[in-house]
C-alpha cells in the first residue's frame, strides 16, 4: 500500500501570534462579562515592547475597562517577566479603539447578521482524537506537552516561546511520526544537549499515552529529531519577531489538508458569524461521522448580512461525494441567537485561543448528542 504523510504545526502561548490571540479573546471576555450581548470586534499586534489593539468594544462600562492591564495578564500568564521580555510592566499599549454601550435597539439586532462569511468545519470518525485529523491532534498533544518544560524542568532556562512541526506517515492503516521539529525558546548559556534529550524524553512518554488513546498509533520516536535546527533561538517572542491575531487560522482549524473558512475566531464574541459559522460547521461535521453517514465530513454554511441562522451550503464526504443538507439543515438550530446565548461566558476564553476550539471533547460547542 502506498504511504500517505501529512503535516501539521503548533505554537507555544509565547508565540507573538498566539498572544495576540489570547489578548484579543481576553477582551471578548471582559466585555461579555460585563454584558452578554456586547459586540465585539478586535485585532491585535505585537511587537518588542508595543501592543496594538483596534476595533471596536461595545458594552455597559466599555470605557473604563482596563486594557492595558488584561494585556499585561496575558503576557504574564504566557510567561514573560523576570528573565524574559518584554516585562508586562513595561508594555507600551497603544489603542484606536470605539468604546461605549451599544446603541440604542443594537442588543436586540445582535441575533442577525452584520456581515457575510464563509465558513467551514470538519470532522474524521476517528473518536480517540476528538475527530481531528491524526496530525493535528498529535502536533497539539505534543507540542502542548513540550510546552511545559518550561516549568517543569527550569534547569533547561526555556522561554515563552516555541513551536512543533509533525510529519505523520500513514500506511496498512497505522500511523507514525516520521519525522518532528521544535524550537524552543533557550537561554544561550544553557546545555542545549540537555534540551535535546529532554525533547526526547518528553516526546517518548507522550507517545506511548498517545498510543494507548488511539491504537493505530506506532510508539516510536524519530531516531533524529531537530531541536532548534536553526540555532540558538534566545530572541523569541515579540522581542524576536512581530505578530498578529487571526494569523494562526490553520492551527485553530484542523491543520493545513482541510480547507478552512478564512474567518478569524478570536476577537470576536459569539453572536459574530465568523466564530458562530465555525463552531456550527464543526458540529455538524461531527453529527454526520458519528451517525456513520461517512468516514468523513466538510461541511460549508454562509451568512448573508441581515440572516439571522446559517446556510448550509454543502456536506462532502470521502471519496468526493456530497450528501442532501436539508435533514442536517432542520436538525441544528444555526441561529446567532443561540450561539450567543449559549457559549458566552461558559469557558475560559484565553486557553482557547492558546490550545484550539477543537482540541478537546469537553468543550462545550463539542458536545454534539446523537440518539
Amino acid at each position: 500500500m502506498r504511504k500517505i504523510t501529512h503535516t501539521a504545526e503548533f505554537v507555544f502561548p509565547g508565540h507573538p501570534d498566539k498572544l495576540s490571540d489570547a489578548i484579543a479573546d481576553a477582551l471578548v471576555q471582559e466585555a461579555s462579562k460585563r454584558e452578554k450581548r456586547a459586540l465585539v470586534g478586535v485585532e491585535v499586534a505585537v511587537h518588542r515592547n508595543t501592543v496594538f489593539v483596534t476595533g471596536r468594544i461595545g458594552c455597559g462600562g466599555a470605557e473604563v475597562i482596563d486594557i492595558a492591564e488584561i494585556v499585561r495578564g496575558v503576557y504574564h500568564s504566557a510567561g514573560y517577566g523576570g528573565e524574559w521580555a518584554p516585562a508586562p510592566d513595561d508594555l507600551v499599549v497603544n489603542t484606536d479603539l470605539c468604546l461605549g454601550p451599544l446603541e440604542e435597539g443594537e442588543a436586540e439586532y445582535r441575533s442577525l447578521s452584520d456581515d457575510q462569511s464563509i465558513c467551514t468545519g470538519y470532522a474524521t470518525a476517528t473518536s480517540e482524537t476528538n475527530y481531528l485529523p491524526i496530525e493535528h491532534w498529535l502536533a497539539n498533544r505534543l507540542g502542548r506537552r513540550l510546552a511545559t518544560l518550561r516549568t517543569e524542568t527550569p534547569d533547561l532556562n526555556i522561554g515563552p516561546d516555541g513551536k512543533v512541526i509533525v510529519i505523520v506517515g500513514k500506511k496498512d492503516e497505522k500511523y507514525c511520526l516520521d519525522e518532528f521539529s521544535c524550537s524552543l525558546q533557550q537561554k544561550s548559556a544553557s546545555d542545549d544537549l540537555a534540551l535535546h534529550r529532554a525533547v526526547r524524553v518528553a516526546l517518548e512518554d507522550e507517545i506511548k499515552k498517545l498510543s494507548k488513546v488511539f491504537s493505530l498509533l506506532i510508539q516510536d520516536v524519530p531516531r533524529e529529531l531537530s531541536v532548534n535546527g536553526a540555532g540558538a533561538f534566545e530572541i523569541g517572542g515579540p522581542e524576536g519577531d512581530n505578530g498578529l491575531s487571526g494569523k494562526k487560522l490553520v492551527i485553530d482549524a484542523y491543520g493545513p489538508s482541510i480547507p478552512i473558512g478564512g474567518g478569524a475566531l478570536s476577537g470576536k464574541d459569539f453572536f459574530k458569524v465568523d466564530r458562530a459559522g465555525a463552531l456550527y460547521s464543526r458540529r455538524i461535521a461531527k453529527a454526520v461521522v458519528m451517525t456513520g453517514v461517512a468516514h468523513e465530513a466538510l461541511v460549508r454554511i454562509g451568512w448573508f448580512p441581515g440572516d439571522a441562522s446559517a446556510r448550509l451550503i454543502s456536506i462532502e464526504t470521502d471519496g468526493g461525494g456530497s450528501i442532501d443538507t436539508r435533514p442536517w439543515q432542520d436538525l441544528f438550530d444555526l441561529t446567532l441567537e443561540t450561539s450567543g446565548e449559549c457559549w458566552t461566558n461558559v469557558i475560559d476564553l484565553v486557553s482557547i485561543a492558546r490550545h484550539g476550539h477543537f482540541t478537546e471533547p469537553d468543550r462545550p460547542w463539542e458536545r454534539v448528542l446523537i440518539s
